[in-house]
């Protein structure tokens, strides 16, 4: 393990080069040396880069790609980030994050995934029961994906319920 001097050079780096990626890879390290305050802010800045990220792909209306590592990385940061403001309650800017995110990528099975977590917030459903009732945790986990990418059958009952809403 790095000494605490070590790590903070290293994310220096990555921040210095802009590397998302790199900064996910020091992040069992910065978990074991940082406090809580400075442990926020290796995450601060992690989301900072993925939002400057997130801008330029939409000014160049660039889709990201998903097996690209710097891409990869900034829809992960992203998604947590949705995910956080899923779990403060915060369902319309969740929804939001999670439209933008669904459309910022040609995976179609990434986006269509997003496109649920969009649908189960904006009809307000808990972020508890979207993980209770609509993902399948076990089967994500055996996917290896970072976002919850299956789902149970009440999934489709969502999907058919905004079908008829027009959404």
């Amino acid at each position: 393990m790095p000494k605490i001097d070590e790590l903070k050079a290293k994310i220096l780096k990555a921040q210095t080069d802009a590397d998302i990626a790199s900064l996910y890879i020091l992040e069992s390290d910065a978990h074991k040396l940082f406090d809580e305050e400075t442990l926020h802010g290796f995450y601060a800045n992690i989301l900072d880069m993925a939002l400057e990220n997130l801008t330029n792909a939409l000014e160049s209306m660039r889709k990201m790609k998903i097996d690209e590592v710097q891409d990869f990385a900034t829809l992960r940061a992203l998604y947590e980030y949705a995910i956080e403001h899923y779990s403060a309650g915060d369902t319309q800017d969740a929804s939001a994050l999670f439209e933008v995110l669904s459309g910022l990528t040609e995976d179609k099975k990434f986006s269509d995934a997003l496109h649920l977590h969009t649908l189960a917030s904006k009809e307000n459903i808990s972020l508890d029961d979207f993980i209770d009732t609509i993902a399948d945790l076990q089967a994500t986990q055996k996917a290896g994906t970072f976002y919850m990418s299956e789902f149970t059958n009440k999934a489709q009952k969502l999907l058919d319920k905004s079908q008829r809403k027009g959404e």
